[in-house]
């Protein structure tokens, strides 16, 4: 009789949900503007002169540390990234890590029309030709990669294509820490500048709670404060914003210094690499061999509203 009232007992408790399984340390590794045009005479001449071309010793770095995945910033291949382009360079270099990166289009790309070699070089993983944004989840993190080559695209203006998918997909998932990256940076003490046509990016993103932006096109290091979409200083809510286009192409230098620029290096080529935590992130800027800039740090997420 006891056992059977401790086993009804039993049953009248309230059924307690398992607790959700822990999602796993993601090591990522970013750069963008790459590999060098395998037929130009000034690559090959400044490679000798200035020390261009390094995308195999940026490739070594990833290729010997464990990563889960690369995010690859654009202007993958110079000079206008044809088919042979990709396999006479690219793909001799960074092409060894082919089967975890994930990419987006530089405007280089594009020089091919339809960044038609970009496609077929990467398949699936570059998503949809006719549009070149997607996404994807990496254990906590919701990762975005957008197409910042706006007029091939239809806009990436409020009201776009693009930013209507991007609204989307942000109400879609709801993980607690976004990364987007796309090529042409929001903001930049880089030769290209700040570029406002992305800011109806940043204003979703923000609006997300979304936590870091990478990108490239200026081919240097650089690291901001977290920004709201126009530029000010937001330590709670604001994103980060790194600006990696050190992949081996060249180097850029910096004309002017914008608002809440914190570290930049137009000097050294190398990668960042980021631990994508549950509720944080780190990451390390490593140099190639030889040269000596790095930076690190780490921070938490904002979760989603």
């Amino acid at each position: 009789m006891l056992a059977l009232i401790f086993a009804l007992a039993l049953l009248a408790q309230p059924l307690q949900s398992p607790a959700p399984a822990a999602q796993p340390n993601i090591e990522i590794a970013a750069a963008g503007d790459i590999a060098c045009d395998p037929y130009g005479t000034i690559d090959r001449t400044l490679k000798t002169l200035l020390g261009w071309c390094r995308m195999a010793d940026t490739a070594r770095l990833i290729e010997g540390r464990h990563v889960d995945a690369v995010l690859a910033l654009g202007d993958e291949q110079y000079q206008s990234a044809t088919t042979d382009g990709f396999a006479r360079s690219y793909d001799l270099s960074w092409g060894k890590l082919k089967s975890i990166t994930y990419p987006t289009p530089g405007n280089h790309e594009y020089y091919t029309p339809d960044a038609a070699g970009y496609f077929a070089y990467f398949g699936a993983r570059a998503g949809d030709a006719a549009k070149g944004y997607y996404s994807i989840d990496l254990g906590a993190w919701h990762i975005v990669s957008l197409n910042g080559n706006c007029d091939e695209v239809g806009g990436c203006d409020t009201g776009s294509p693009q930013e209507r998918w991007l609204r989307t997909d942000l109400a879609n998932h709801r993980d607690p820490c976004t990364l987007a990256f796309w090529h042409q940076p929001r903001f930049s003490s880089g030769g290209h500048h700040s570029d406002v046509q992305y800011t109806a990016f940043w204003d979703d993103l923000y609006a997300a709670g979304a936590d870091v932006v990478l990108g490239g096109h200026d081919h240097d290091y650089e690291r901001f404060a977290p920004q709201t979409p126009d530029g000010k200083l937001d330590q709670a809510r604001g994103i980060r914003e790194f600006v990696v286009g050190t992949g081996g192409k060249s180097h850029d230098f910096f004309s002017w210094t914008a608002a809440n620029s914190l570290v930049r290096n137009w000097t050294t080529y190398g990668i960042l690499f980021m631990t994508l935590r549950s509720g944080a992130y780190d990451w390390q800027f490593v140099p190639i061999p030889g040269e000596r800039f790095a930076d690190a740090g780490g921070g938490t997420c904002h979760g989603r509203s």
